[in-house]
């Protein structure tokens, strides 16, 4: 029998890891949101790699349900050029798996010398960064010894969203939280065994992946993994910025992995996907509509009904399991990508 790699078994530990954030955190994430009323304006995120990735999903989901502006730390202002910007009425949130990095812990301690609200959502609460935050959001995600992330990566998406529907008072949200697990391991299920089709990509030299609106931060994402997993150049784009010059690239056969659930941008995503049909893309289409999936040379399906706002953190897993089929498919160490490490620290 083939041995599993630590990264499949942790890809397949998400939706048990997303439970347990849940059930742990629903209640003193309420009483956090409480404690913060009134106390912010808008919210600073400082975060590097895949969290970035988890910050770009906050800007849409604190955005559209709690109308916060949402504004990316510029994290070398605080350490390398030391000249921090005044953040009155901020907000800030720190976003890192390990707690380790030099840069995101200088954020949120200037955050909190400057007497703002500060959050800490990371996956171990002894950390540097936890130690410098006000407050702790632990995301529960258990020991990730695969260098790339994964189960990280979606529990501080839950995270996220559920601050943001405690924050709303919105128990219509917190309730659809509770069924995120169940479809995250519907759609793991399902796309297992597709993935013996990666094998055709194994020559794949550069790929675009797109995506908009909530998953825009799973474009990045997805590419991210790509890259780390399988040495491939993966860049991402929103279906509007790809029109503005990138989609010169696209011929016959070049590789495009659209991320495009039935969601607001649907309309905006399903006209690319026919321009880049007639260019003669090589389409992997990730979605739950089955007109959509009958275009693509490789079609990821989606269980049917996921709420708008939670589609980032199941449309991201047909993204991991392909990145680690594509890596296994070349030959390549899923566990341990060449010149990564599982903690980065950056100034």
């Amino acid at each position: 029998m083939e041995k599993v790699s630590v990264l499949e078994q942790e890809i397949n530990e998400q939706p048990e890891a997303v439970r347990r954030l849940l059930d742990q955190e629903i209640g003193p994430v309420q009483q956090l949101a409480a404690s913060l009323q009134d106390r912010f304006d808008y919210v600073l995120i400082a975060a590097r790699g895949t969290s970035d990735n988890a910050a770009r999903y906050a800007q849409y989901t604190f955005g559209a349900y709690n109308r916060l502006q949402v504004a990316l730390a510029t994290p070398s202002l605080f350490t390398l050029y030391e000249r921090p910007p005044l953040l009155t009425g901020a907000l800030v949130i720190g976003i890192s798996q390990s707690g380790q990095s030099p840069d995101i812990g200088a954020v949120v301690a200037e955050g909190r010398r400057q007497g703002r609200p500060t959050i800490a959502i990371t996956n171990d609460r002894a950390s540097p960064l936890a130690q410098a935050a006000e407050y702790v959001i632990p995301i529960h995600a258990g020991p990730e010894r695969a260098i790339a992330a994964t189960k990280t990566y979606t529990t501080s998406l839950a995270a996220l969203a559920l601050f943001s529907a405690a924050l709303a008072g919105d128990q219509e949200r917190l309730a659809q939280l509770q069924r995120l697990p169940e479809l995250m391991q519907q759609t793991l299920a399902d796309l297992t065994p597709v993935m013996t089709r990666a094998e055709r990509y194994r020559y794949m030299g550069h790929c675009a992946v797109i995506g908009r609106g909530y998953n825009f931060a799973t474009a990045f994402e997805i590419a991210l993994k790509i890259k780390e997993l399988t040495r491939i150049v993966a860049e991402p784009y929103s279906s509007a910025d790809f029109r503005h010059g990138p989609i010169a690239m696209v011929g016959q056969g070049f590789p495009v992995l659209v991320v495009a659930p039935r969601d607001t941008v649907s309309d905006d995503i399903h006209g690319l996907v026919a321009d880049l049909k007639g260019l003669g893309a090589e389409l992997l289409l990730i979605s739950e509509d089955e007109a959509v999936l009958g275009q693509a040379q490789l079609p990821l399906s989606l269980p049917p009904n996921i709420p708008e706002w939670l589609t980032p953190l199941v449309a991201v897993l047909p993204g991991q399991l392909f990145s680690l089929a594509l890596a296994q498919a070349k030959g390549l160490n899923p566990d341990q990508p060449a010149g990564l490490k599982k903690v980065t620290e950056t100034l």
